[in-house]
């Protein structure tokens, strides 16, 4: 059987080689219909040469199809043979000015982070060496297959668009000339006739899907022959597909291994040849086996001549791919071919035929095409524009296929979304034309169905199923992304309509997240089962980057401005239309004023941490403010319809449940809360949720009498009661009430404060504050530098990013830190300058709370070693925008002054009221802030102006009648002499201070004169005592130094009375030594005669002064000095040797340091000469050994040293050493100072520390 195969084989061998290539092209010059020769040629030889038996021949079917199959149609083409005719096109062909390099999985990309449009444009190694981006700020990555190198796409690049290879071509071709110019007439109907038979060939053969029959091919000599072909799937493990063949095809092990690994490689592989019961019958085991848990692995019974035609149509298109690639009209040539239109009307070309069929194709064969669409038509600019067209039109289908498929993006036809939608000008035309957005977001929200009654998006339990389904969803806000990343510079009429009919699916899209997920405080029994949470917030982390893009479209045009805004704050009315569960309404009223709201306690009703429309609507009014449009155009503004409770009310809500969660409040809903709340101030979505509700504030308090804000705030916090009732804080002192209620009360009160803080000093956003982009990422970096020096990615990280992944850090680090080189085991690090901790702000809102902790003990440490005082007043801030200005009246508010004269009450009377320091710290800041504000309007006063923020005045005032209060500031001095209050000692001084300067200010600028009240007299006498008071400590300090210098000169005259002999006995033995050495040394007449020996010549001590490498510390090298070493390398020599033959016998009892005559080995000592301290070098050498055995085993690299052994390297210059050599100073230096010849000298072994790689000799 096996000889009858092997002769078979060689008589087809044969017979194939004999086929002439050029006789077969004249034969098909000459015929009338080239298709039926061509089909007929394939349909004959096709299945002799591929698929003859189980296993496949690459090598042999390559070699016989490239001179049987595609010979014939190379000599077609060319007319000639096609070793002339391929380099001639080459020469005449005026080459794109594009590079296109099609990148292989794991190939290294560059993206210049200065001139690169988006982070998506990259380029290849050649193209990047070869550019100007190499001297700029890049990004190297590995690409994971499939895109393109974006050298000479001038779209693509802010200047640089070309390496120096391709810049040679720049001025030879223009854009508009038509490719086929260069070609001969004769050769372009070739071309056309032979790419549309190959094409249709190759696009009907691999879209076919009868297995009996083939498409337009008669089969001529029908063998009976099958295979079984397993397809590859993203469900089945490799262990399970390797058992499952093992049991239906009778394999080993190994061939199991190679079959699975070629199906994941390849997407399919044949696993057993024969006839079709043979085939069937290992179908039905397989899919048996891998039935039981999950869908089957799919398996098909496929002809053989069916699975030779599907082998060679792949193998047709890697042709055509490679021969478009000699010129670009042939380029040109087959891109017409495939976006022509078929018969069948819409979708019927070539190019959609495949897109609309790539999931049910397997993976090799979708890497093939898609490689081809990528060199032919994303390569032709004009018709690069055409197959957006198509992409976009069939966006909605091709992204259902790819929800229902189960490879992954890399592997789906969709992915080629990045590489037209990142194109500006083709993003534009698809937006306009194709009303691109608006098909992305809606295809995005029919994936997402699930929806509660008020049709908010309602998530399923976050399943491995869902998440992988949730994530295949994302891919769409992906290439809403993309679509948005390149904002315009010019806006037609069409491209604004367009965009705010986007703009109107992107609103219903965040209608539905409005209040989703909303939660309910659980009291009495823990929760059972935790919420499903992240799938909303994995939406929202998706989103924040496409929200904040919409913003940045919205800004660049006014009209488009002005709509958005009215759109958004309408979808705004409409969500709070449906959210009155339990709202009624209630009249305040507090320090004279009323408002009314409703009753709404967070801690019994519903509430959502998810409110994407409040917070757009948040953005859009800053945008108002940034751009102007709110001073140009206020009457196209519905300003006027503006409710400011409803703008607040559910932002408020949202920060009262984080500081209820914050008071211990929540704590039986369990850890998902918890996750919301962290992930809420993250700084991966805090610009868009966190951020944005305490703009929302911002915005309705600019709006609105702050008393009456004030006063919802109160009641939305739940201590309404507690600042509207005289004396109702003494309830929380008494017995009976709960500790975890006053704890509670306290925490909330301050983080209303803190809030409050907030919503007046957060002005450093363009629009809100008159300050630049820059100047917030400045604050940004000061404030996290507070907390400590941190490396480049720690900041990095704690930055939030933009779209093009940059947080704008290296613009603006020099101008606030100095960067600290690293260390020889540490790293570099960034330090904030001096100068800039004035703009430190103890309550910085995106500080954690461990973070603020951090923060204020290192800038009081900072503050004590520079000898100041260790309050942290507030910074200056920056002016307000116009439509923000009233904002700083919240400070001196009615209402506001009432909340902080009580807590000042408390505090005075601290033994009858339930408060805390931190309350206390929280108004000191407040009234600092309210001062800061006041000293600058006073400073920049002009002429027609008149100062309206009066906060001196108004808190010098004492309480009305019947309370008959005191005045703040009368609180304020008598909390300065508090025992209790000492920490916040300094910043009353400085507030009293600051007080008295603006009141300074008033009376030169004699504008608002101020009476002399009793405050100011108070705050006079306050300073006379505080003067008073620092001497008399002064004085006590100054007697109590006095007195213990006296005790201790007492204590040694005391000492020398009751050893009086003894200190005789020591002086008159001093001075006989002394002179006895004088009077024996000879006269040093000359400067020759020195004299040597026991009783030498004294000579001047020189000073030898040494540095540690370690620690850069200069010292002297003296006996009684720390102990310094030299790193040195003790080994075996031989140099010397007389007897190197010779063997040690017992190497463990060998002594070094005796030599025997034969010199037959001896010690060799070399140093490279750097000293440390030896406390120094032995922290090196313990950090040396403890990083060696921390490491892991299996990560070890080779070394050039053994750690084991004791060897180490020289911290400065790496030389080898193995030990240590202590530095002395000579012995005559030991001598002069003992002055006993005879009496041996020691060394301070003490100070050096041991270590079995040490070895100590003395000289």
């Amino acid at each position: 059987m096996a000889a009858d195969l092997e002769a078979e084989v060689q008589a087809i061998d044969k017979s194939l080689l004999e086929c002439s290539a050029e006789e077969i092209a004249v034969k098909w010059l000459q015929a009338n219909d080239l298709q039926k020769e061509v089909y007929q040629h394939l349909a004959y030889y096709v299945p002799k040469i591929y698929c003859r038996g189980p296993n496949p021949a690459p090598q042999r079917e390559d070699m016989l199809a490239q001179h049987v199959l595609l010979g014939p149609m190379e000599w077609y083409l060319c007319g000639e043979d096609p070793a002339f005719g391929f380099p001639k096109l080459e020469q005449a062909n005026k080459p794109s000015h594009l590079c296109g390099r099609v990148f292989k999985v794991g190939e290294p990309t560059y993206s210049c982070r200065d001139c690169a449009v988006d982070p998506t444009c990259v380029l290849c190694m050649e193209c990047f060496l070869g550019s100007i981006h190499r001297e700029h700020r890049y990004r190297m990555t590995t690409s994971g297959g499939g895109g393109f190198c974006d050298c000479g796409d001038t779209e693509a690049w802010k200047e640089g668009p070309y390496c120096q290879k391709h810049e040679l071509n720049t001025s030879e071709t223009a854009e508009e000339e038509d490719p086929l110019v260069h070609l001969p007439e004769d050769m372009v109907a070739r071309a056309y006739n032979i790419f549309a038979i190959t094409f249709k060939y190759a696009v009907d053969i691999l879209t076919w899907e009868k297995e009996n029959e083939l498409p337009g091919l008669d089969m001529i000599e029908k063998s009976d022959t099958y295979y079984c072909m397993l397809f590859n799937d993203e469900v089945h493990t490799y262990e399970q597909v390797i058992y499952t063949l093992q049991k239906a095809v009778n394999c080993t092990q190994k061939e199991a291994i190679g079959f699975a690994t070629t199906v994941d490689r390849d997407g399919r592989r044949s696993v057993r040849y024969g006839d079709f019961q043979y085939c069937d019958q290992a179908k039905s085991v397989i899919v048996r086996n891998t039935s039981r848990q999950t869908k089957p692995l799919k398996v098909q019974v496929m002809h053989s001549s069916i699975v030779a035609h599907q082998s060679f149509g792949l193998k047709l298109l890697t042709w055509l791919g490679s021969v478009i690639g000699y010129s670009d009209g042939l380029r040109r040539i087959l891109c017409q071919v495939g976006l022509q239109e078929g018969p069948d009307g819409e979708n019927s070309s070539l190019v959609d035929k495949l897109m609309l069929y790539d999931s049910k194709l397997w993976k090799g064969a979708r890497n093939v095409y898609h490689q081809l669409f990528m060199s032919s038509l994303l390569m032709d600019l004009k018709y690069k524009k055409l197959f957006a067209i198509r992409f976009a039109r069939n966006y909605e289908r091709l992204q259902s296929d790819f929800m229902k498929d189960d490879h992954d993006r890399e592997f789906s036809i969709a992915d080629l979304s990045i590489q037209i939608f990142t194109v500006p000008s083709l993003a534009r035309m698809l937006i306009t034309e194709e009303n691109l957005m608006t098909t992305i977001i809606k295809t995005f929200m029919d994936h997402l169905r699930h929806r509660d009654i008020q049709g908010r998006f309602q998530f399923e339990r976050y399943t491995a199923l869902q998440a992988f389904k949730f994530r295949r969803v994302q891919s769409l806000i992906l290439d809403l992304k993309y679509v948005l990343i390149s904002k315009p510079t010019e806006w037609s009429d069409d491209l604004r309509h367009k965009f705010l009919e986007g703009f109107d699916a992107f609103l219903e899209l965040l209608k539905c997240m409005q209040g989703m997920d909303p939660i309910t405080r659980q009291v009495g029994q823990h929760i059972e089962m935790e919420p499903e949470w992240e799938a909303a917030f994995t939406l929202q982390m998706k989103l924040t980057l496409v929200i904040s893009m919409m913003q940045d479209w919205c800004a660049l045009d006014e009209k488009v401005l002005i709509e958005a805004y009215k759109k958004c704050l309408t979808v705004l009315m409409q969500c709070h239309s449906g959210f009155t569960d339990g709202e009624q309404p209630i009249v305040l009223s507090m320090c004279g004023h009323s408002v009314e709201t409703i009753r709404y306690c967070v801690s019994q009703e519903k509430v959502s941490i998810h409110l994407p429309v409040s917070r757009l609507l948040a953005g859009l009014h800053v945008l108002l403010s940034k751009t102007e449009v709110a001073y140009k155009f206020p009457e196209l503004l519905p300003l006027s319809e503006l409710s400011p409770p409803m703008l607040i009310e559910h932002p408020l809500r949202c920060l009262v449940l984080c500081a209820q969660v914050h008071a211990g409040m929540w704590r039986r809903n369990g850890f998902s809360l918890v996750n919301q709340i962290y992930y809420y101030h993250n700084v991966k979505c805090r610009r868009e949720m966190f951020d944005k509700d305490i703009v929302m504030l911002q915005t309705g308090v600019s709006m609105m009498d702050p008393n009456h804000f004030l006063m919802i705030m109160l009641s939305r916090f739940e201590l309404y009661q507690i600042f509207s009732t005289p004396d109702y804080g003494k309830r929380f002192s008494t017995e009976n009430t709960n500790k975890d209620v006053v704890q509670q009360n306290n925490t909330l009160i301050e983080e209303m404060l803190y809030l409050i803080i907030m919503i007046v000093g957060e002005r450093f956003s363009p629009g809100i504050g008159q300050v630049n982009a820059t100047d917030e990422i400045k604050r940004e970096i000061i404030h996290q530098l507070s907390i400590r020096p941190m490396a480049h990615s720690e900041l990095v990280k704690a930055l939030p990013e933009d779209e093009n992944r940059e947080t704008g850090m290296e613009s603006v680090i020099e101008e606030v830190a100095c960067f600290k080189k690293p260390g020889l085991t540490g790293r570099g690090l960034y330090e904030l300058k001096p100068d800039c901790a004035r703009n430190f702000n103890l309550y910085f809102y995106h500080f954690s709370r461990a973070e603020q902790s951090k923060a204020e003990e290192a800038q009081r440490k900072l503050k004590r070693q520079n000898r100041e005082d260790t309050a942290l007043p507030p910074p200056a801030l920056p002016p307000f925008c116009p439509l923000f200005a009233s904002l700083v009246n919240i400070l001196q508010s009615d209402v506001m002054l009432c909340i902080m004269g009580t807590i000042l009450q408390w505090a005075v009377e601290h033994n009858g009221y339930a408060w805390s320091e931190s309350m206390l710290q929280r108004v000191l800041h407040l009234l600092g802030m309210a001062l800061q504000e006041e000293k600058q309007h006073l400073e920049n006063l002009s002429e027609e102006n008149v100062v309206t923020f009066t906060f001196t005045q108004k808190i010098s005032r004492p309480g009305e009648a019947p309370n008959n209060s005191p005045s703040i500031l009368a609180m304020l001095e008598t909390l300065q002499n508090a025992p209790h209050l000492e920490v916040h000692k300094d910043m009353i001084r400085w507030i009293l201070k600051t007080f008295n300067t603006i009141k300074k200010l008033r009376e030169s600028s004699s504008t608002s004169p101020v009476a002399e009240t009793e405050g100011n007299i108070m705050e006079e006498s306050s300073r006379d005592k505080d003067k008073a008071e620092r001497k008399r400590k002064a004085e006590i300090a100054r007697l109590r130094r006095e007195k213990i210098m006296a005790q201790m000169s007492e204590m040694q005259r005391h000492f020398i009375n009751e050893n009086k002999e003894l200190f005789q006995q020591t002086l008159e033995e001093l001075d006989t030594s002394t002179s006895g050495v004088h009077e024996n040394s000879p006269v040093i007449s000359d400067a020759k005669l020195t004299a040597l020996g026991p009783e030498q010549t004294r000579v001047a001590e020189h000073r030898q002064v040494v540095m540690c490498i370690l620690c850069q510390e200069e010292q002297e090298v003296k006996v009684d000095s720390r102990a310094m070493v030299l790193a040195a390398f003790i080994q075996r020599s031989t140099v010397l040797s007389k007897n190197r033959n010779k063997i040690t016998p017992d190497p463990e009892k060998y002594d070094p340091l005796f030599m025997h005559p034969d010199l037959s080995c001896g010690t060799h000592t070399g140093s490279c000469g750097h000293i440390m301290h030896a406390h120094c070098w032995q922290r090196y050498f313990d950090a040396v050994q403890a990083k060696e055995q921390r490491r892991q085993q299996r990560l070890r690299v080779h070394t050039s040293y053994d750690v084991e052994n004791g060897e180490f390297l020289c911290p400065l210059c790496e030389c080898l050493s193995n030990t240590v050599i202590p530095l002395l100073p000579p012995p005559r230096v030991l001598f002069n100072r003992l002055f006993r010849p005879t009496k041996p000298y020691s060394v301070d072994q003490n100070n050096i520390p041991a270590n079995k790689s040490a070895v100590f000799t003395s000289r």
